[in-house]
């Protein structure tokens, strides 16, 4: 879908720098999940030409192997964003379902089919399979096999936590996908912007789960409002251009921005005052039983 651009000489004029573009330059992380895992999917499609031609067990084993291998390149690479989220987040749960692992697997099973199919041995298809699993493991790594973040925690308020964050993760990227129908670069910048704002409020919830009490409506409530405004705004802005509706969208955003990073400082300085407490409470009790030197 094409997109406006906002440039110096466009008519809509050169786009504004976005506001908190150190901090989000210095968060930001390059996705793991193309390159190398996109040539996945374009390695095994040659066996759909050694698949035909050749008789119908060579027809079944190479369009098998070449199911085995595309399944594998998608688990991968839902295996890497898994593991990017995991990573994001300072309280997470191990993936319930090893992806990565499996695509190795599921790698050496495809190509040991695909030697099969090729040679008719059985010796050179099972170091295809033990070869193939080995490589791929070892070029993207396992799942993440443990929890992260949960030692000495409540798990019954981390898992609330996760499925309030979780929930406003589906809205932000409700928000995302409503926002590339109306092919606007900067509006979707800005977008990105308020996100990147959330995303910290989100991140201050896990770290001190008795913050969810005092977040709950702006993971909720607030967020699901704004994403139908979203999807509101693209339908309108996607059919018409209205420009008024960009200008009270992108004023909605400020708002939202505004207000979800105050109650990101408010948490974080009551986080402050509650170890203040904690030091002066421990530092009393060390006076009184004579274990201080002033």
């Amino acid at each position: 879908m094409s997109q406006r651009y906002g440039g110096k000489y466009s008519p809509q004029g050169e786009s504004p720098a976005p506001q908190g573009t150190a901090k989000e330059f210095r968060t930001a992380r390059r996705t793991r999940a193309g390159g190398r895992v996109n040539l996945l999917f374009l390695a095994p499609l040659p066996l759909i030409w050694s698949a035909f031609g050749n008789g119908p067990t060579a027809l079944a084993l190479n369009l098998a192997a070449l199911g085995l291998l595309i399944l594998a390149a998608w688990l991968t690479r839902e295996g890497l964003i898994a593991q990017e989220a995991y990573e994001a987040r300072t309280v997470a749960r191990r993936p319930a379902f090893p992806r990565k692992i499996t695509g190795s697997l599921l790698t050496g099973l495809g190509l040991g089919l695909a030697g099969f199919a090729a040679t008719g041995d059985l010796i050179a298809p099972v170091i295809y399979l033990i070869v193939g699993t080995a490589l791929h493991l070892m070029a993207f790594g396992p799942d993440p096999l443990k929890n992260k973040g949960l030692e000495g925690i409540d798990t019954f308020q981390t898992d609330r936590v996760a499925r309030a964050v979780d929930e406003a993760e589906a809205h932000l990227t409700a928000m995302t996908d409503a926002m590339k129908r109306a092919s606007d670069r900067q509006m979707m910048a800005r977008l990105e912007q308020f996100q990147t704002t959330a995303r910290d409020l989100f991140r201050t919830v896990e770290n001190d789960p008795r913050d969810l009490t005092a977040a709950r409506k702006f993971l909720s409530v607030y967020l699901m409002g704004a994403r139908d405004a979203t999807i509101k705004f693209a339908d309108i802005y996607g059919r018409t251009g209205d420009a008024q509706a960009r200008t009270d969208y992108a004023a909605l955003l400020d708002d939202l921005e505004q207000n979800f990073a105050a109650r990101t400082q408010k948490l974080l300085l009551d986080d402050r005052s509650d170890l203040n407490i904690e030091i002066d409470v421990l530092r009393d009790r060390l006076k009184r039983e004579g274990l201080t030197s002033h």
